[in-house]
């Protein structure tokens, strides 16, 4: 079979939220986007360059076999490690199944997809970025184990720029505040339903388009975003 070379560009998390929204972005901006989620039935990205890969990211021989056939066909020039989950509340009322999650979603599969691309990654000068939290440069009661994986990506991200930057790749790492998606689904809070108070998905897109659009030679390591005020509410308990 021919090989197929095209600029691509890959996102975890693809099937909600910020993950869709960047999507969308890399979409507009040229690339072949593999958006690699479990379900895909209510995604509204109808671009023909967007390709959806159904994929537990807790299965790494699965995640690995998707990402080896991609780059079989594509040349990858972006990585977004967008797919994350929250917990919240008393670090005491979590459970191991509830940790491991965390630390495996947020944490481990970012480190496996860099790994796995980070080859094609130098050889294309490519990007990779990766979505933490404001929480991660935070003291964080009530949400200790998530604010330790962000703050864990978070340094993955600063100490592989030093390592890869030699090679041309761009490391980035975007630290978005309260924004409007589904993560806080298991928490009692939410964004408050003032404008000012919460990101949409769209900026944080638009924040990516803005860190991969400078010349050569220049990187926004680091960015940060944040809504005009901090207010949040509680959940009406059922």
């Amino acid at each position: 079979m021919e090989r197929v070379r095209k600029n691509a560009a890959i996102v975890t998390g693809a099937s909600s939220g910020i993950g869709c929204a960047i999507s969308r972005k890399l979409c507009e901006m040229g690339y072949e986007v593999f958006g690699i989620g479990r379900d895909f039935s209510k995604v509204p990205i109808v671009e023909e360059s967007f390709h959806p890969v159904v994929c537990d990211l807790l299965d790494t021989d699965q995640l690995c076999a998707c990402v080896k056939q991609i780059i079989s066909k594509y040349q990858i020039h972006v990585l977004v490690n967008n797919a994350g989950v929250g917990y919240y509340g008393l670090h005491e009322e979590l459970n191991p199944k509830k940790i491991k999650e965390l630390v495996r979603t947020n944490l481990e599969v970012p480190m496996i997809m860099t790994q796995q691309l980070l080859r094609h990654l130098k050889k294309n000068a490519g990007y990779v970025i990766n979505i933490s939290s404001v929480t991660a440069c935070e003291s964080n009661p009530h949400g200790c184990a998530y604010g330790a994986t962000k703050a864990g990506l978070a340094s993955f991200s600063h100490s592989l720029f030093d390592e890869s930057r030699k090679y041309g790749v761009k490391v980035m790492t975007i630290f978005p505040d309260m924004t409007k998606t589904n993560l806080y689904r298991n928490a009692d809070f939410q964004e408050s339903d003032e404008t000012e108070a919460y990101l949409v998905p769209e900026e944080v897109a638009a924040a990516v388009e803005f860190m991969i659009s400078q010349r050569e030679g220049m990187i926004v390591s680091d960015l940060t975003l944040k809504p005009q005020i901090r207010r949040m509410k509680r959940k009406n308990k059922k």
